[in-house]
C-alpha cells in the first residue's frame, strides 16, 4: 500500500489565507445573468454601480468602452470596475453567449496604470469556470434551500480561481455608498433607455416619490433623471452617427426619442451641432486621419 500526504497549511499560508479570505468575504453577489445575442439587440453604452465579471462562453464580438473598443471571444473574461461605461456587440454568424456576475464590495487593480477594465483569457481554466458559473445560474434559477449561501460561496471560489491569474489584484471598494434608490433608477435607465421612460416609471422602480427622486438623484449625480436619460441617448447616438449609416429617424426610433425633430433638438442643445453636422465632421476627421496614415 502507498500513501500520499499533503500538508496544506503553515503559519505563513494561514496568514495569506486569512488576508485573502477577509477580502473575498467583502464581495457580495448582486446578480447573475445569462445572455445570448440575437439580431434585435441594439448595443448601448451603460454603467453599473458595481463591478461586473463578463465571461464569454462562446462566439465572437466586441467590447466597447467610452473611448476604446477591444475584440472578445470564447473564454475571454472582461472585468469592468464600477461606473465604467461599456457595452458589447456581436457578429451575426457567430453570436456571443455570455454570463455576467454583478459584484459589490470589490474593485480590481490591473497592471496598466489607471485602467478600469481588463480582458483576460481563461481557456486553460474553462471547465472549472464554466462549471462554477453554470452552477450559480442553476442555484439562482431553481432557488433550492440555502441557495443564497451557495451562490455566495461559489463566488468566493470563482474569485480565488481568478486570482491565480497574475494580471490583477483586488481591493475593497471605495467607502462611498450610492443612494440605493438613485442607483436603482440609474441602473434602470442604463439598461432600458431605448424604451419609453418617465419620472412616474422611475419613481415606481425606485419605490420613492418622484419629487424626492429628482432631488436626491440630482444631489447624487449632478443631473436630473430625465436629463441623464437624454444624455445617455445622445452619447449613444454619437457612436451610431459615426459608425452606422442609419438615418436620423432610424436613430431616433432605436434610442427611444419620440420624433426625429426632438432628437435633433436635444442633440443640438447638448453638443451645439445638429446630428448631420456632427456626422459630417466626424467622418471628415476619420478620413483625414486615414489619409495621413
Amino acid at each position: 500500500m502507498s500513501t500520499s500526504r499533503y500538508d496544506v497549511e503553515n503559519n505563513e499560508a494561514r496568514r495569506k489565507r486569512d488576508r485573502a479570505g477577509n477580502l473575498l468575504s467583502k464581495a457580495n453577489l448582486l446578480y447573475v445573468t445569462e445572455a445570448h445575442f440575437s439580431s434585435d439587440w441594439h448595443s448601448t453604452l451603460h454603467s453599473h454601480p458595481c463591478t461586473e465579471l463578463f465571461y464569454c462562453v462562446r462566439g465572437i464580438g466586441e467590447f466597447r468602452m467610452k473611448d476604446k473598443t477591444v475584440p472578445v471571444g470564447s473564454d475571454d473574461l472582461i472585468i469592468v470596475n464600477p461606473n465604467v461605461e461599456h457595452t458589447e456587440s456581436s457578429i451575426s454568424n457567430n453570436p456571443l453567449e455570455y454570463i455576467v456576475l454583478g459584484v459589490s464590495g470589490l474593485d480590481f487593480i490591473f497592471d496598466s496604470d489607471g485602467q478600469d477594465f481588463a480582458v483576460l483569457n481563461y481557456r486553460e481554466s474553462r471547465n472549472e469556470i464554466v462549471f462554477l458559473l453554470r452552477t450559480l445560474i442553476r442555484e439562482a434559477e431553481d432557488h433550492p434551500q440555502g441557495w443564497e449561501n451557495v451562490c455566495q460561496h461559489l463566488l468566493e471560489v470563482l474569485l480565488t480561481l481568478l486570482l491565480r491569474h497574475s494580471h490583477f489584484t483586488m481591493q475593497m471598494e471605495s467607502p462611498h455608498h450610492t443612494n440605493k434608490e438613485c442607483a436603482a433608477a440609474r441602473r434602470y435607465i442604463d439598461e432600458h433607455f431605448t424604451e419609453p421612460i418617465d419620472l412616474a416609471l422611475l419613481s415606481s422602480v425606485a419605490h420613492v416619490n418622484k419629487y424626492y427622486l429628482v432631488h436626491t438623484f440630482k444631489r447624487e449625480y449632478g443631473i436630473s433623471p430625465i436629463n441623464y436619460l437624454i444624455e445617455r441617448r445622445i452619447r449613444e447616438s454619437q457612436h451610431m452617427l459615426e459608425n452606422t449609416d442609419y438615418s436620423l429617424s432610424q436613430i431616433a426610433h432605436i434610442l427611444g426619442f419620440s420624433s426625429s425633430s426632438y432628437f435633433s433638438q436635444s442633440f443640438r442643445r447638448l453638443t451645439s451641432q445638429s446630428p448631420t453636422e456632427y456626422r459630417k465632421q466626424r467622418r471628415f476627421c476619420i478620413e483625414e486621419a486615414t489619409a495621413i496614415e
